[in-house]
């Protein structure tokens, strides 16, 4: 599967990590760590995906990162590029090593086919959103959305559609990848307004949706403003 491993020596853990000098160090100096990366090829949005499993004996943790473009053993990454996902690595019921690298395969299979799933769906998506929007729609590093999503990301990229200020993402419950595929959907988000929709969903279907809640959060927000200066209005005349 194209993996890479690093290890490294054992040794005491500086008081004065940060957890963005621990991203930073996940795949060229480890400290009683290993990171192994898995490349992700035939997308259709991202082109390549990294998959980054870190583990740390000291925190007791094997964190799960992606990122875009091809990476292994070695490569410097800076935290803004690393989109930590909450899929899990779950190898305790290994009883070998063998069995060991047997669930890992599993497992990492597992994520890179849902990864492959919500690219492919993702790219679906484009095209009505660009149509139902009325906007062009450009592909964007989630890094740099600066959107309040409601669930966790799964890959870091989205789509914009600028003149609506609105934002396209797979998203993920969090989930060991022992428990198999997690449960994932596509987040749209506008403003204060967002909705998860099923993968497996039409497109077209829940955009309408999408800004028909749009809408009906805009008249809301309207009525509620129009009441409150009225309360101003009448508060006003009594103080005057």
């Amino acid at each position: 599967m194209g993996d890479q491993r690093t290890h490294g020596d054992s040794a005491p853990r500086r008081q004065d990590d940060s957890a963005d000098e621990l991203l930073s160090r996940a795949l060229i100096d480890q400290q009683d760590s290993a990171a192994v990366a898995m490349r992700v090829g035939g997308l259709t949005l991202c082109r390549h995906l990294t998959i980054i499993f870190h583990g740390r004996r000291d925190l007791s943790t094997i964190n799960t990162y992606v990122a875009l473009g091809e990476h292994g053993a070695g490569d410097a990454l800076d935290p803004s590029e690393l989109l930590r996902v909450p899929c899990y690595l779950d190898l305790a019921e290994a009883a070998t090593r063998s069995d060991a690298e047997q669930l890992y395969r599993e497992q990492a299979s597992v994520l890179r086919e849902a990864l492959r799933a919500a690219d492919t769906v993702l790219a679906v998506w484009w095209e009505p959103l660009r149509q139902l929007a009325a906007s062009p729609v450009k592909l964007e590093q989630t890094s740099r959305t600066g959107a309040d999503l409601p669930a966790q990301l799964l890959m870091p990229v989205a789509l914009r559609a600028a003149d609506r200020g609105m934002i396209v993402a797979a998203v993920c419950s969090a989930r060991t990848l022992a428990q198999g595929a997690p449960p994932l959907g596509i987040a749209c988000v506008q403003q204060e307004v967002s909705h998860v929709y099923p993968l497996t969903e039409d497109p077209e279907r829940c955009l309408e949706d999408f800004f028909a809640r749009a809408e009906d959060h805009a008249h809301h927000l309207a009525d509620r403003l129009a009441q409150q200066e009225a309360s101003v209005e009448r508060f006003l005349e009594l103080s005057g």
